[in-house]
């Protein structure tokens, strides 16, 4: 076997990034899961919101100036 200090170096190196790429494409895993389940929420949340507006009154105005002023 061959012992050059440099071939073990660069060996070292390899076995680092590997390591590395494969916690980074976890964490990529785990990121577009959490992005999935925030739009998921989202959407369930505008969806309620639609529901919610137009449960109201057609005549309601949402800008319309409160009857004190």
């Amino acid at each position: 076997m061959n012992n050059d200090p440099r071939l073990i170096e660069i060996e070292t190196k390899i076995a680092y990034q590997e390591d590395l790429i494969q916690t980074l494409n976890q964490t990529v895993i785990r990121l577009q899961q959490q992005v999935d389940k925030l739009e998921l929420t989202n959407q369930q949340l505008r969806d309620h919101l639609r529901q919610m507006q137009a449960q109201l009154p057609s005549d309601h105005n949402p800008h319309e100036v409160p009857p004190h002023y």
